[in-house]
């Protein structure tokens, strides 16, 4: 049998150490489905699946680290990453105290009965053969398996010469495999998102006839796959295959609902295609899976906010709170965490902040920073981008320079007493000082020290020195502290000249 090479030394030394045991008790052992696929395209795989003839029973005698809950024989191995085992218990508990192991799952040969629920097989049988392994797999180009010690590529359904032509295809019948389990489907899509492949005609036919067997799964699997989708290199292709597959109304139909929902002015897109070029950019600069969400969501209440103007324009008034009203009702369905669904509906909810610099003030900047918190926004700033980009209009360079030069200045620390390292409190209860004008005066003395010279700013020094100003007269502490004031402004306003110059823009 043809086989396309495998560089060996791609695969981590706690695999082989998993696989050379299983050989060395005298039984089969072969890396099998994603992570050979994967070897095989030169792509690193993100996990590493064992397939052997060893029953349970026997993988968790012959390593001293095991974990094995579930009905389908899938044995959790853990090797420690220091590779040094130890011989503890097979009960494992991982807490944060608990050291870190590189996790193997090794899973006995197996045939698999009818799924009566499209998700779980309702019993399996364990297997002497390989190849009752393989032929339950979903796609060609996961059911293949690989001996590193032998350099033997198993293929029994070509799934080899499918990854050289860049095909996603179902193992057998495809309406069987996608009765066995209807999330195959997702993951068909979620594949040719990933790996650039095209689905092949057939699958993707079974794929439409079969689409509404997706209500029997679980919101968390539809939502663990569709976040890969999103995540993927080309999550745009993702969103627009769902959808011509008939797949997108069972996970978020709201989408179609921007299908052919005409925008006017500056828009020559739909509410749907814009939609998908803002996630395309999202993808494009690598944008976190929060903003990817947040670019796919941000104009998804237009449809339902859309009134025809005066001059028989479309106006969209209120659509992003409607949007994030309908972010968070699509998230929570999901299942998505509640840390996730705040800062995505926060970001849908706020996106429209910029819009005109003209009359956007620094205080109304103050209060969009601290809605959206400062950690956060940035990432406003990179949803507006996707918006202006799903537009296929670039930001207007000068607005964004503008943009950013406001939150800039927003966001750096003004130059204040409330820098120094004391205070006035400080100045009262342990120097034993009166409040009154005094202290301000002494405050912005010790400020000229600082910004002079910041090592001075200690408790120590800072107190020692106070003593010494707090026995000056009035008027010459007068004269020291607006003498300070003066100096404390000019610095300020050099340093926010220097926040304009950085961005290019004017005051």
């Amino acid at each position: 049998m043809a086989k396309m090479p495998i560089d060996n030394s791609k695969i981590p030394s706690y695999v082989t150490h998993v696989t050379n045991i299983l050989e060395a008790s005298g039984f089969e052992s072969f890396l099998v489905g994603g992570c050979v696929r994967d070897l095989i395209i030169d792509r690193e795989p993100k996990d590493w699946d064992i397939t052997t003839n060893a029953k349970p029973e026997e993988l968790m005698k012959m390593f001293e680290k095991t974990i094995y809950e579930n009905n389908y024989g899938t044995v959790a191995v853990c090797i420690p990453i220091d590779n040094k085992v130890t011989h503890e218990t097979t009960d494992l508990n991982v807490t944060q105290e608990t050291p870190k192991y590189n996790i193997i799952e090794v899973t006995p040969y197996r045939i698999e009965a009818k799924y009566s629920d499209f998700r779980h097989p309702d019993a399996v049988k364990f297997s002497n053969n390989i190849e009752d392994d393989l032929k339950r797999r979903d796609f060609t180009i996961n059911a293949l398996a690989y001996n590193q010690n032998k350099g033997q590529i198993i293929d029994l359904y070509k799934g080899q010469e499918d990854i050289k032509d860049k095909v996603i295809r179902a193992v057998g019948d495809p309406s069987d495999r996608f009765n066995e389990d209807a999330l195959r489907m997702l993951r068909a899509v979620r594949f040719s998102s990933e790996l650039n492949f095209a689905i092949s005609y057939d699958t993707m036919e079974a794929i439409v006839d079969n689409s509404k067997l997706l209500q029997n799964i679980s919101s968390e699997r539809i939502r663990d796959e569709f976040t890969k989708i999103i995540e993927s290199k080309n999550p745009t292709q993702g969103i627009v295959l769902l959808q011509k597959l008939g797949l997108l109304k069972y996970i978020i139909p709201e989408l179609e609902e921007g299908i052919g929902c005409e925008q006017g002015g500056a828009h020559i897109y739909d509410v749907f295609t814009h939609l998908l070029g803002a996630l395309g950019h999202a993808a494009e600069k690598g944008y976190s899976t929060e903003i990817r969400l947040a670019a796919l969501f941000h104009d998804i209440g237009k449809p339902r906010s859309r009134r025809t103007g005066t001059k028989k324009e479309y106006t969209f008034y209120g659509h992003e709170v409607i949007g994030a009203r309908m972010a968070h009702i699509i998230m929570e369905r999901l299942k998505y965490p509640k840390k996730t669904i705040d800062l995505v509906v926060s970001l849908v909810r706020n996106h429209m902040f910029f819009s005109d610099t003209e009359q956007i003030s620094l205080s109304a900047v103050r209060r969009i920073v601290q809605k959206v918190g400062k950690d956060h926004i940035w990432e406003l700033m990179e949803i507006r981008e996707c918006d202006r980009v799903g537009m296929k209009k670039l930001e207007a360079p000068y607005r964004l320079r503008k943009y950013h030069a406001m939150i800039d200045e927003v966001l750096r620390d003004p130059l204040s007493v409330g820098q120094l390292a004391i205070d006035g409190e400080v100045l009262i209860k342990e120097l034993g000082m009166k409040p009154s004008r005094r202290m301000g005066w002494i405050l912005h003395a010790l400020l000229e020290e600082v910004l002079d010279d910041p090592k001075k700013n200690t408790v120590e020094y800072l107190k020692g020195e106070a003593l010494v100003l707090d026995k000056y007269e009035d008027n010459k502490l007068r004269e020291l502290g607006e003498k300070a004031k003066d100096l404390k402004e000019k610095l300020e306003k050099e340093e926010i000249a220097k926040v304009h110059a950085k961005h290019n823009v004017k005051k």
